[in-house]
């Protein structure tokens, strides 16, 4: 199935980092989660998917397939050209940027909005670290820490966690008392300075807190679930660590957007989407970081158990435009191959294939995020 002529909305990406900021990376850093100097300089370069997008950005910029010579054509295009051609070639409706990543090098959203309608991913996370520092008492904190989701601010169509990159995705409900506890603990050992929030009882209360006024809102929140940099114990990122918080009455009226098709985890995240009526699931990342036959297979995999009314498409680009283009170029080939076998096996009609290629690149997001 050709699906290029749908537009997608990218309901999981981040912003753009300056120019100047990404000329101090290996061009290498786009294309992997890792970070050690020896991944970047001996083996990203070696990857499959590096290898593959070379070929696929050489075609797009109209050069030849090697970095040296993307490098000369990217800087005699500059960066807003450069992404301006990124975003018309990915044909894309609108994108939802988490600007949590990365926030002292990046473009702000308004510069994105040049190129395309963009919505914004608040990250509970960082929210905290920027408040905590600022604050003395936990009540206060608190206070102040809930007045900046409730209501959600405007242009936020969404909450976001990284939770499973700072204490893993078994997230409990914690007393009050406890939370108030970790956050003098913290305070005293990190006194009027930015801090890095690492400690699980008060990730936890904060995020029951966030998921609360989600609910009363009824606003996605994403988590990071499966693969990313050796940040996080991959252990910890398997969602079906969310059991106790999906079977939480009180937050059934806020949808549960499981990112990255959680791999390795993809049918136990296909499988929370099948059973669970408020919980979905993406693909970016694994799109296009993986081999070609490991994108399909990953797309193939959600949907076996999961709705199609489940699954939206994302890239999870950063850093560079070029991850917006092949993302969706990626996630319409292997949607499209996976949805046409499904045709061959019975699964679906022509038809319903097309009504469901339709909803996962843009009719889910837009039921979800309202947009």
């Amino acid at each position: 199935m050709d699906l290029g002529s749908i537009p997608a909305i990218d309901q999981h990406a981040h912003n753009l980092v300056r120019s100047e900021a990404f000329a101090q990376m290996p061009y290498a850093a786009a294309f992997t989660e890792g970070y050690d100097a020896q991944i970047l300089t001996q083996h990203a370069q070696h990857t499959l998917c590096y290898r593959r997008s070379l070929r696929d950005i050489a075609a797009l910029l109209n050069c030849e397939p090697d970095e040296a010579a993307i490098l000369a054509r990217r800087t005699e295009l500059g960066l807003e050209p450069l992404t301006k051609l990124c975003f018309e070639a990915a044909n894309l409706e609108s994108i939802l940027l988490d600007d949590g990543f990365l926030p002292d090098t990046i473009l702000p959203a308004e510069w994105h909005q040049q190129f395309v309608p963009v919505h914004r991913l608040l990250r509970l996370e960082y929210l905290a670290e920027q408040l905590i520092s600022q604050v003395s008492r936990f009540d206060i904190f608190l206070e102040w820490f809930r007045s900046e989701l409730d209501p959600p601010p405007q242009g936020v169509v969404g909450f976001k966690s990284i939770a499973a990159y700072r204490t893993g995705l078994d997230i409990q409900p914690i007393p009050y008392d406890l939370a108030e506890d970790q956050f003098y603990a913290i305070k005293e050992a990190f006194p009027d300075q930015p801090i890095r929030l690492t400690n699980k009882p008060l990730i936890d209360f904060l995020l029951c807190q966030g998921l609360t006024i989600a609910n009363q809102y009824q606003l996605p929140v994403q988590f990071h679930t499966g693969f990313g940099d050796p940040d996080l114990d991959l252990r910890l990122a398997n969602p079906l660590h969310l059991r106790p918080l999906l079977e939480d009455l009180g937050f059934r009226q806020a949808p549960i957007v499981l990112l990255h098709a959680a791999y390795p985890f993809m049918r136990e995240a296909g499988y929370l989407a099948a059973v669970y009526p408020h919980v979905y699931v993406d693909f970016g990342l694994a799109v296009p970081f993986l081999s070609t036959a490991g994108m399909r297979q990953t797309v193939q995999m959600l949907i076996e158990l999961s709705p199609m009314s489940k699954v939206m498409y994302s890239s999870d680009a950063h850093l560079i435009p070029e991850l917006y283009y092949l993302g969706a170029k990626w996630g319409r080939t292997v949607l499209g191959e996976v949805l046409e076998q499904t045709i061959q096996d019975g699964d679906l009609t022509a038809k319903e294939a097309e009504e469901g290629a339709i909803a996962i690149l843009n009719g889910n997001a837009n039921r979800l995020y309202r947009t």
